[in-house]
């Protein structure tokens, strides 16, 4: 099981992660496709978390979640985590899970690393907080 802070971004549908959801935001529509942002963190990271379909009413902040076959990737310039089309997504239990949410792994710039051009490697922090979604109280 892969901790937050040891993601990063890449095309490969393996990540395998367990979090909290913290907040949702709206839920938008994507064409035929519904769409939810959502901050969900573990004991190491936070993330930005993109959700799909009917998963965007399936799930509500407290849940916590098992995400397998997952995606770090680009999705409208905003850098999130996902299923992707072969991850799967499910609850496991609710409210009993220790968070930080800093780092937020969504708020770094990544680039390529130059020894590996299939890796990327952190450049600069953005913001060590959610700039989507202000800390909570």
């Amino acid at each position: 099981m892969l901790l937050l802070k040891d993601i990063v971004p890449a095309a490969q549908n393996n990540i395998d992660t367990k979090f909290i959801l913290l907040e949702k935001g709206r839920t938008a529509l994507e064409g035929q496709n519904k769409t939810c942002l959502a901050l969900v963190a573990d004991e190491t990271a936070a993330v930005h978390y993109q959700f799909w379909g009917d998963e965007c009413d399936a799930f509500e902040t407290g849940d916590i979640v098992h995400l397998t076959n997952g995606i770090f990737s680009y999705h409208h310039s905003n850098l999130v985590l996902r299923a992707g089309r072969r991850g799967k997504v499910q609850k496991v239990g609710e409210f009993t899970m220790a968070y930080v949410e800093t780092p937020n792994m969504s708020e770094i710039h990544w680039i390529p690393d130059p020894n590996n051009s299939k890796k990327y490697v952190q450049e600069y922090v953005i913001s060590p907080q959610s700039r989507i979604f202000p800390s909570m109280p």
